[in-house]
């Protein structure tokens, strides 16, 4: 990959020459059937066509897909064209059709697009699974329009393969803070959080989503890919839609966030990115996750709005304070016992 010259505080994950070399050890390459425990936590280098012959029939719990939108656009030099809509909703039943055998009768799968491909996703995607929702979300970048509104969006289609399927309703619900702080006659809070660190309600997750930050230069995820997506939008996919131990899989799988996510939320992962340099850059972000499993907007088991920061870091004080306290309180007790 092109080496740029970077701002001090910048913090875009690169590779020297000698992680290239080192992580390319590491890498998947199949030519011939695999069983889950041979791709298991592993990245495929390989074009996708190739691999899907080759892969184990029923093994995917959760299926993410981010696949090149309706865009020309360059990915390490390779361009993805434009086509007509058509031929763009028959390039994605191409490889969504052999990825149906992968997938066990309680998966779900969520397939991204923009507002030009959205229903060419939906078509597809309705031939082969129940489409459950769209989800939309604020990417809150985007090129200022002249004559046109502000493109600020994307979407993402939530489908299963059947009606038993997993969502897990508890593990994403949203952090707000609360505006109008109700309360009952006694003054106890109306199902909201009364505390030093601020009044906040628990809210039942919807298909908007608008706490949702970009990737940039001085966010410790950030990557070189252009179409990168964030890691607390994987981190609410894989919450909501599997459960610890189950396989998340990512065929268009780009810088690796979705690995990332899957690993650091005690997932099992697999993904394919034709791109060495793409596969070597989720190589280095998996090793990475082995010291730092955090995901930014998304602290102490809970997702926060954004501009919430302070509030985040005094949550975690305050929960550190009480472990501690209770840690000195348990010693406390067994010294008297003794």
């Amino acid at each position: 990959m092109e080496q740029r010259k970077r701002a001090e505080r910048n913090r875009t994950i690169t590779l020297t020459a000698r992680e290239m070399s080192q992580y390319k050890q590491g890498l998947l390459r199949l030519d011939s059937p695999v069983t889950k425990e041979q791709i298991i936590n592993r990245t495929i280098c390989q074009d996708l066509y190739t691999v899907t012959p080759f892969l184990p029939n029923k093994f995917v719990d959760l299926l993410f897909v981010d696949p090149p939108y309706n865009l020309t656009k360059d990915f390490n030099g390779t361009a993805f064209r434009k086509r007509c809509l058509d031929d763009y909703v028959s390039w994605i039943e191409s490889w969504l059709s052999k990825l149906v055998g992968i997938l066990k009768p309680t998966a779900s799968v969520y397939i991204c697009s923009d507002w030009r491909c959205s229903t060419a996703v939906h078509t597809v995607a309705g031939k082969y699974f129940k489409v459950r929702n769209r989800i939309t979300w604020e990417r809150e970048k985007g090129r200022g329009a002249q004559r046109n509104w502000k493109n600020a969006s994307e979407d993402i289609w939530f489908c299963t393969v059947s009606d038993n399927y997993t969502f897990n309703l508890e593990a994403v619900k949203l952090r707000r803070k609360v505006m109008a702080p109700y309360t009952y006659e006694n003054g106890q809070p109306k199902d909201w959080e009364n505390s030093d660190r601020g009044n906040f309600r628990l809210t039942h997750p919807s298909n908007l989503w608008t706490d949702i930050t970009v990737p940039f230069w001085s966010m410790p995820e950030n990557t070189d890919h252009p179409t990168q997506k964030p890691e607390k939008l994987l981190a609410k996919i894989v919450l909501a839609s599997s459960n610890p131990g189950e396989v998340v899989f990512d065929p268009f799988l780009g810088s690796g966030t979705t690995s990332v996510v899957a690993k650091k939320l005690g997932r099992l992962f697999a993904g394919v990115e034709r791109d060495e340099a793409y596969c070597c850059l989720a190589e280095k972000r998996l090793r990475m996750a082995e010291t730092d499993n955090s995901i930014q907007g998304y602290c102490d088991g809970t997702f926060w709005e954004r501009n919430t920061l302070q509030n985040q870091i005094a949550s975690q004080t305050s929960r550190r304070s009480k472990a501690a306290r209770l840690m000195t309180d348990q010693f406390a007790l067994f010294e008297s016992k003794t």
